[in-house]
């Protein structure tokens, strides 16, 4: 009677952890990776090395390009103009950015109103934006601290407000291009060979 008694429990127990892990795995499966994304792409990352990269962001909507003019910011900027030279510094593993005017040093960030501004001290979360890229291959770039504000300019170049802003507006679309006459030229490759005899290596063009 004993021995019955403790096979049924064994059971009942075996029952109840093979219930709670198909309750697990059901879970699992409905968990929603875009969340975990999400929230991955808002963190600060201070352990990976950031990247430091130079060009111009050319506004579909006014045909020119960002200028940080110090604490004012437009889109009016020439190609090749000084105050379109932005050094954008990668804050995470690739889509939050800060950007700052390579003659000014003067960050781009946006303020409780939504307004775009230049400070000097770009350590604010509110000078940090999130890169999207679109399917039309342009970039938005969205506040990392007001979430569902863009970067904007209309068509005269004059900044737009963030609560004016959505991802869909050619508003908020820019194309990344370089600096006028510092495109990067490919080097052309060379071939090296190793000699039995000698062992040193004797470069060769390609034919």
């Amino acid at each position: 009677m004993y021995s019955l008694l403790s096979a049924c429990t064994c059971l009942c127990l075996h029952s109840l952890l093979l219930c709670f892990q198909v309750q697990m795995f059901v879970a699992e499966e409905n968990v929603d990776f875009r969340i975990h994304v999400e929230n991955q792409t808002r963190a600060r990352d201070d352990v990976s090395r950031k990247q430091l990269r130079l060009y111009q962001l050319y506004s579909r909507t006014s045909g020119k390009h960002i200028q940080v003019l110090g604490r004012r910011i437009s889109a009016k900027g020439e190609d090749g103009d000084k105050y379109a030279q932005l050094l954008v510094e990668t804050d995470t593993f690739g889509s939050q950015v800060r950007i700052k005017g390579k003659e000014t040093d003067f960050y781009l960030c946006m303020n409780r109103k939504g307004k775009l501004v230049g400070k000097p001290d770009g350590t604010s979360k509110e000078c940090v934006f999130i890169e999207k890229v679109l399917e039309n291959n342009y970039t938005a770039l969205m506040s990392a601290k007001y979430s569902g504000w863009y970067v904007g300019f209309t068509k005269k170049g004059r900044p737009r407000k963030g609560p004016k802003t959505q991802e869909n507006q050619q508003d908020v679309h820019f194309m990344k291009r370089y600096p006028k006459g510092q495109v990067e030229l490919q080097k052309p490759f060379k071939y090296t060979t190793v000699t039995k005899r000698t062992k040193r290596i004797r470069p060769t063009n390609p034919s």
